[in-house]
């Protein structure tokens, strides 16, 4: 374990300006090239103290412009079209990547890595994913999967997307009724031998 100075807010480890410890790999890995984070040393520490006062409004103002963003696009909903399954699953999955494209071609400019994402999408439906904006302002951006622009729009309404096997299904049902209202009900007339 090794010592750190947070240089911003980190979910699940603490606040800025906070030492904590971390593994030897996720500070070399992640927080040390990001700039999350600074080594523990004395002249770090001292560095720090002397800047805090400035960092903290630096990270004041950015925090700010991440709220006003939240309030500009919130209820932000993006289609994403693609091919799946008869039971809805897609033939691929729906990536970080593609939402922040995504958001983007909506009018909000963000990278992958914020988008809070525990695993790929894999199937048709309406998808509530969080995207982190600032340590501290998160939205939630509802992304609609489906096979066509039309779909989307019924999955938007809160319709039930139905899948081709059950419209099939519902097809051969209509058929037969109606086949079966043609012959009058024959099969009851039948005489029996």
């Amino acid at each position: 374990m090794i010592e750190v100075i947070l240089m911003q807010r980190i979910e699940k480890l603490g606040q800025m300006g906070e030492v904590v410890r971390v593994k030897p790999g996720y500070a070399r890995n992640y927080l040390l090239p990001r700039g999350k984070a600074i080594r523990a040393t004395r002249e770090n520490l001292e560095r720090f103290e002397r800047e805090r006062a400035q960092l903290e409004a630096q990270n004041l103002k950015r925090r700010e412009e991440a709220e006003r963003v939240a309030e500009r696009v919130a209820g932000l909903a993006v289609v994403l079209i693609r091919s799946a399954g008869e039971s809805g699953s897609l033939y691929g999955s729906v990536t970080a990547r593609d939402i922040a494209e995504a958001c983007k071609a909506a009018g909000l400019t963000i990278d992958r890595q914020q988008v809070q994402l525990d695993q790929p999408i894999k199937a048709l439906g309406l998808w509530q994913v969080r995207v982190q904006l600032h340590p501290e302002v998160a939205i939630t951006v509802t992304v609609n999967v489906a096979r066509s622009a039309e779909e989307a729009e019924r999955q938007a309404r809160g319709e039930a997307a139905p899948t081709e096997a059950v419209e099939e299904a519902a097809s051969l049902e209509e058929q037969l009724a109606a086949e079966l209202a043609g012959e009058g009900g024959g099969a009851a007339e039948r005489p029996r031998a």
